[in-house]
């Protein structure tokens, strides 16, 4: 019985040794030391982008304009697919809110009816009206833009584009500005086509509207609160450096009214280009340039003579003169003031 005992206490004696050996060192993991055969989730969000921060934004438009002129109606010839007048190719005059070639769908919302020109101490204001669509509202789905010629020479400077606005607030979304840094627009003649297509480049330089411009707040857009059919743009005057007499020109379009194409009678021939007009059998009807419309150029800040490139008729003697620069021409005139 003994030997038994003293067996079964070696026994125990050697249990608890290999027990506490088994345990020397070895500290039980902590909560934070667990690892985990789950994968790690790492974060790929990117830190918000700060939203820009605009300080001027422009009001109510003037009152009174600095310009104002009526545009051709083509709904009134759009059944018979021609236009009943206004397109003139070589001098840089488009009346073609058509489709191409079959000219057999009419684009209201591209039909320039009325130009306004506006200014006050800080900003430059054009507005377009477009024909309205009687059946339903219409959505203004096009680009819509104004030329400006600092030097009065036919040859564009700088060219302000919004591209389907469709909100009735001031914003810069979707507005564009675009300079000829280079001096080639219009060509070898200005306004009148090339007799041979130029290589140009038109306006080249985008100065708004790429996300990297040096002012955020210089050029935006809207359609009128009080007019669906009405696009309003408002660019501020320092773009001008001092300027206070150059020319206006008024466009809308789709895919042809491209920065770099201009001026587009340069980039273009007669032939390839077409017309909206049927007594210009030759040519018609519209080809390649198509869904276009643009106004002749008003003059701001002086009275013109007649002789400026691409300007708006004046009146002839005998006829009631425009009011003065300021005041309101009766559309549609197609005079300027």
């Amino acid at each position: 019985m003994k030997k038994y005992f003293n067996k079964f206490i070696s026994l125990s004696v050697l249990v608890i040794v290999l027990l506490s050996a088994c345990n020397l060192g070895v500290t039980p993991p902590s909560d934070e030391e667990v690892v985990s055969d789950s994968p790690v989730e790492l974060s790929t969000a990117l830190p918000p982008t700060e939203s820009v921060q605009h300080v001027m934004i422009p009001g109510e438009l003037p009152t009174n304009k600095s310009g104002i002129l009526g545009d051709h109606d083509s709904s009134t010839t759009s059944n018979e697919n021609r236009a009943p007048s206004g397109d003139r190719f070589t001098f840089g005059r488009y009346e073609r809110p058509f489709n191409s070639e079959a000219m057999d769908i009419y684009f209201p919302y591209l039909d320039i009816q009325l130009a306004e020109f506006a200014i006050d101490d800080t900003w430059m204001y054009a507005t377009i009206t477009v024909k309205g669509d009687e059946l339903s509202s219409q959505s203004l789905v096009g680009k819509y833009g104004f030329e400006i010629d600092l030097s009065v020479n036919g040859g564009g400077d700088y060219l302000i584009m919004v591209l389907q606005p469709s909100s009735t607030e001031w914003t810069t979304n979707n507005v564009q500005v675009w300079f000829d840094e280079n001096d080639d627009v219009g060509g070898e003649v200005k306004v009148v086509a090339d007799d041979v297509p130029t290589q140009g480049n038109g306006y080249e330089t985008q100065i708004f509207g790429s996300g990297q411009e040096d002012d955020p707040d210089l050029a935006w857009a809207r359609i009128s609160p009080t007019d669906p059919n009405s696009v309003q743009m408002a660019v501020k005057l320092s773009l001008l450096a001092g300027d206070t007499t150059f020319m206006v020109g008024m466009w809308a379009g789709t895919d042809d009214l491209d920065a770099t194409l201009f001026d587009i009678n340069d980039m273009f021939t007669h032939e390839q280009a077409g017309s909206s007009l049927k007594e210009f059998e030759f040519f018609y009807p519209v080809k390649e340039v198509s869904e276009l419309d643009n106004t002749c150029r008003m003059a701001i800040g002086f009275q013109p003579t007649g002789n400026e490139p691409g300007g708006c008729p004046v009146p002839v003697p005998g006829d009631d003169s425009p009011p003065p620069p300021g005041q309101s021409c009766p559309p549609p005139s197609i005079l300027y003031c």
